[in-house]
Formats: structure tokens, C-alpha cells, sequence
């Protein structure tokens, strides 16, 4: 199962608090829930299947080059010798696509056993997500 998310990548946002009289809420940043719905979408539109066995994930996220950077690093940049120091924490990318796709590709990510990660940047921002599964 393999999918790409278009679009500049982003992390999950933490929960925010709100009072209300006596009592206090959380609620998650509108932000994070668009994106996880996107990651729904994606997944839903390019792959659709569902899985109970163990599961292996990699993820790649690319950025996009920053519009302020000289031309004679923009290659050193697509070519993989510069690699992006930017938020979002790549931790925070994958907990938002790991979460979104709960219920959805799997039962919880409790599934996943194996994850890896890799930020880069790219001409076109984008995260491309591939789920293998594994006999039990």
C-alpha cells in the first residue's frame, strides 16, 4: 500500500486548552485536523485497503525549497547533500499520518512495528507514505 500526500508537510499541532466558566476543554488545532483529513482522503483515494496484520512504514517528506536560498545550493538541495533542519520534527510528521490513518488503513497504529522516516527537500513538497504488511 503505497500513497503520496501532496502539499508542504506538516506535524501534529499540540492539544490546546480552553476555559469555559469552571470547566476545561481540549481541542485539537484546526491545523492538524485538516491535515489528518487530507491524509484520509489521500489514503482512501489511492489505496482504500485495510489491514489487522503487523505492519511496516516508511515514510519520505520532501519540502519544498525555500524561496530565499542562493541557486548554487538549490541542486546540492535536490540532490539529496543538503537535507532540511526545518520544522515540522519529522516525529511530529509521522505521528500525524500514523494517527490519521487509524481505523482507516488499520484497527491503531499499535500495528506498526517498524517505522522509518527521511526528510529532503524536493521542486514539489509532497509525503509519500508505503505500508508493507507482514504474515503474523
Amino acid at each position: 500500500m503505497d500513497f503520496i500526500i501532496p502539499g508542504e508537510p506538516t506535524g501534529k499541532g499540540r492539544a490546546k486548552f480552553a476555559r469555559r466558566g469552571n470547566f476545561v476543554s481540549t481541542y485539537t488545532p484546526e491545523k492538524t485536523v485538516l491535515y489528518e483529513n487530507l491524509v484520509k482522503l489521500c489514503y482512501q483515494e489511492q489505496c482504500g485497503t485495510y489491514s489487522e496484520k503487523s505492519l511496516s512504514v516508511e515514510i519520505y517528506i520532501y519540502h519544498s525549497i525555500p524561496k530565499s536560498t542562493p541557486k548554487k545550493y538549490i541542486e546540492e538541495m535536490l540532490k539529496g547533500n543538503i537535507r532540511p533542519s526545518k520544522k515540522p520534527d519529522i516525529d511530529n510528521i509521522c505521528k500525524v499520518i500514523l494517527d490519521a490513518l487509524n481505523g482507516i488503513a488499520y484497527k491503531d497504529d499499535t500495528q506498526v512495528y517498524h517505522l522509518e522516516a527521511t526528510k529532503r527537500y524536493a521542486k514539489e513538497p509532497s509525503v509519500q507514505v508505503y505500508i508493507t504488511e507482514h504474515a503474523e
